[in-house]
């Protein structure tokens, strides 16, 4: 009885043919794509702002450290200029009074 189901299955499947491959039908993607736009939140003007605001704060803060680690390697920079220029002057005076 297997057999017989087992062969008549072969069969059939000697006899078909290669399938084409499936394409979409058309206007398909462009109704998934509808869909999609349908499906997503609307945005008011308030929800715009306040993300317009957060971007500009953030990019305010970036450059203000920025700006504010520069000046304090260039504050850095000449406090060590004004000690070694002290350290020479106080050695020179002290060694005036050696002498």
């Amino acid at each position: 009885m297997k057999d017989k189901k087992i062969d008549r299955l072969l069969r059939s499947a000697a006899q078909a043919r290669e399938e084409t491959a499936a394409t979409m039908p058309l206007g398909f993607d462009t109704r998934v794509v509808a869909l999609w736009r349908a499906a997503a939140p609307r945005t008011n003007g308030v929800t715009s702002l306040v993300r317009r605001v957060a971007m500009l704060s953030a990019a305010v803060i970036i450059i203000s450290t920025i700006a504010a680690i520069r000046e304090a390697s260039q504050n850095r920079e000449i406090s060590e200029s004004f000690t070694n220029e002290f350290a020479i002057a106080d050695s020179a005076i002290q060694d005036e009074f050696v002498k």
